[in-house]
């Protein structure tokens, strides 16, 4: 059951992604339209762009935790035997996963702050904690992939052990 919220997480990310990706371009397309063929820029496209970016690089680290696709330096864990190796990823898995949920507590309790929740955007006159509340949300959808694989590599480790 993990494994499938995992994929239905994955692909809702995915479809997030292709969609913040199209509206980024879309916008900045009409930009240099309108500001270079017309002289009318569009006065709140840089600061939307800028978010709209934000939020697909927050969701595409979520997408590459799922995929195991981060940097890492990988000597160690493929120097061990198999049991080794998914002994010190779980371990680190779960060291990653305190660390995100910390980060989910800390970004939560920063958007309801009351001077955060006052807080406006320059150019819309939006509530910053709209924009805000992606990163505790991209987070925590990252603490759920990371537990997935922590997950999986207990579940290799007792497939391994017996």
């Amino acid at each position: 059951m993990i494994e499938r919220v995992d994929g239905a997480l994955a692909a809702i990310e995915k479809v997030l992604i292709v969609l913040l990706t199209t509206a980024l371009v879309g916008i900045m397309m009409a930009q240099v339209v309108l500001r270079y063929f017309f002289n009318a820029p569009i006065f709140w496209a840089e600061e939307v762009s800028v978010q709209l970016l934000v939020y697909m690089t927050l969701f595409g680290l979520s997408l590459l935790v799922r995929s195991d696709g981060l940097v890492c330096i990988d000597f160690v864990p493929r120097a061990l035997s198999d049991r080794g190796r998914h002994m010190l990823l779980a371990l680190i898995g779960v060291l990653m996963l305190a660390m995100l949920v910390y980060v989910v507590w800390l970004g939560w309790g920063w958007i309801t702050r009351p001077e955060v929740r006052i807080e406006q955007s320059a150019t819309l006159r939006f509530p910053r904690w709209y924009s805000y509340a992606v990163l505790p949300v991209a987070v925590a959808a990252m603490a759920w992939h990371q537990l997935a694989a922590v997950l999986r590599h207990l579940h290799h480790l007792r497939g391994v052990t017996a």
